[in-house]
């Protein structure tokens, strides 16, 4: 049975609204563990949860930890049937309010952490979601595990099981310590919702190869211009990396041409330099050539105006003699 959608009055809904933060204060002072928030989820986020769920399926839909019901209501103005609904719910108190506010809906007091026994008599046919407001983070790693384990096995099998979560990272751990990540599960993050206190994120798991993706709703403005903004910078990031490697490829291009020019030039040069030194050498050798000559020809001539003044030398020397001979000769005849 649908609750009547008659507006209420402003002042109701406020009454409402404090009465149900007054019984979650006081179901968190009594068991702060268990309870996970002071206050019950805002309607932000509690359409985000339901958004992800789709209303034209057929199996039951388990809730856990509804508290006061935010988002029990949330799938119901979704579409979703009351008689669809089983919700667990381990605070006694929030069970009477949850059968009051939701009579069409299966009430089952009991333990979320342990749905095989929870849940044995409470499904007719496998889920098709389970939607949980529990505290994960409250709890070991390896009983958030063991939560979604079951309740995989529970649903169909492309069931979804929906968390939210005040953290930005997912309550279900992705990977383990040595790297090697949870091949069993797929998960999908929302936005973040900031209208909520604190702000949340919703989290939907799945079984891998499970058809499609989950929606969470529409983006909000904020978060729609937040992603336009950055869809145009990295536009235009990439614009100013894709002008800045042509300009490299430009600059590379020039660089070999020049490369090319200072071998050409650095060739030619080189080649002017060998014919240059090639004519001073042969230069070199021709004046060599003509200075051995010249001391040659000199030595020559020396040596023959030296031969000249020997035989003159000699020739007076002889001519003396034979004058002195014939004077002799003279001398002894008187």
């Amino acid at each position: 049975m649908r609750e009547s959608t008659e507006p209420k009055p402003a002042g109701a809904a406020l009454e409402k609204r404090l009465a149900d933060e007054a019984r979650f204060i006081k179901s968190w002072i009594e068991n702060p563990l268990m309870a996970g928030a002071v206050s019950p989820s805002s309607r932000f986020l509690a359409r985000a949860m339901a958004h992800a769920i789709d209303p034209r399926t057929e199996g039951p839909i388990v809730e856990l930890g509804p508290g006061t019901g935010p988002v029990t209501q949330a799938l119901i103005d979704k579409g979703v049937a009351p008689g669809r609904l089983v919700l667990i719910e381990y605070d006694e108190g929030f069970c009477r309010l949850l059968a009051e506010r939701f009579p069409g809906a299966r009430v089952v007091q009991g333990d979320a952490y342990n749905l095989p026994a929870t849940l044995r008599d409470a499904l007719d046919a496998p889920a098709s979601a389970i939607v949980s407001s529990l505290p994960l983070l409250n709890k070991p790693e390896a009983l958030r595990l063991r939560l979604l384990a079951d309740a995989l096995e529970l649903m169909e099998a492309d069931g979804v099981f929906v968390q939210f979560t005040y953290g930005m990272v997912s309550p279900m751990p992705l990977s383990r310590r040595r790297g090697a990540r949870h091949r069993w599960f797929q998960a999908q993050a929302s936005a973040p919702i900031l209208r909520n206190l604190p702000p949340a994120r919703v989290w939907a798991y799945r079984r891998p190869g499970a058809p499609g993706r989950v929606s969470f709703g529409e983006t909000p403005p904020i978060l729609g211009k937040l992603k336009a903004t950055t869809g145009k910078m990295k536009a235009e990031l990439k614009e100013s990396a894709d002008k800045a490697q042509a300009d490299l490829a430009d600059l590379k291009g020039k660089l070999a041409r020049l490369q090319e020019e200072v071998r050409e030039v650095s060739g030619r040069a080189e080649a002017r330099l060998k014919i240059g030194a090639d004519r001073i050498e042969a230069e070199l050798k021709e004046a060599a050539d003509k200075a051995q000559a010249g001391l040659i020809a000199g030595a020559r001539k020396l040596l023959v105006e030296i031969e000249e003044a020997t035989r003159k030398l000699r020739d007076g020397l002889d001519d003396k003699a034979r004058r002195r001979a014939g004077r002799d000769d003279a001398g002894g005849e008187g």
